[in-house]
């Protein structure tokens, strides 16, 4: 089974959250980001995302309608031959916002599991003297480069186990 480490930035911590960008890093390479541009205003964003988060978009390269999101996964998903299982260290959050692109047309890609890997837990079971050796970066709050930090971490750890 193939990890996808799964990262999305969206607009505020509560129940009206919206979906900013969404990136999945592959345990083999491959990478698919993108950034929403019909699923939120700024005016639903809060000030850290406003200040943090917004001023790493690059919509004239990445930017996506949730629908032409959602074709784009399927694509990105479809060559992938193995099973997948999707890793987050945010399953609370992220999770939702990844079945809201991958679920359409009330069809689930067959090889995606239905339910994430929590990295937090898989982290927190980790070895603690490995954990301490590694340099933990700040996660830089932006969807791909957060991901691929998760892939490297769990790599990390996995290689030194």
């Amino acid at each position: 089974m193939l990890k996808l480490f799964l990262d999305c930035e969206f607009t505020r911590l509560n129940k009206d959250t919206k979906l900013i960008s969404l990136a999945l890093v592959a345990e083999s390479g491959q990478e698919f980001y993108v950034e929403l541009l019909d699923t939120y205003d700024v005016t639903d964003c809060s000030e850290f995302v406003i200040e943090h988060v917004l001023p790493q978009l690059n919509p004239s390269l990445y930017g996506q309608t949730l629908a032409e999101a959602q074709a784009s996964l399927s694509g990105f998903l479809a060559c992938f031959d193995e099973a997948l299982e999707i890793c987050t260290d945010a399953p609370d959050w992220d999770w939702d916002f990844f079945c809201d692109l991958a679920y359409v047309d009330h069809h689930w890609p067959a090889h995606v599991m239905n339910r994430p890997t929590n990295l937090t837990t898989l982290f927190s079971k980790a070895n603690t003297d490995l954990l301490q050796d590694m340099e933990l970066p700040d996660l830089p709050h932006h969807a791909l480069l957060d991901a691929r930090i998760l892939s490297l971490l769990y790599k990390g750890l996995a290689s030194a186990s």
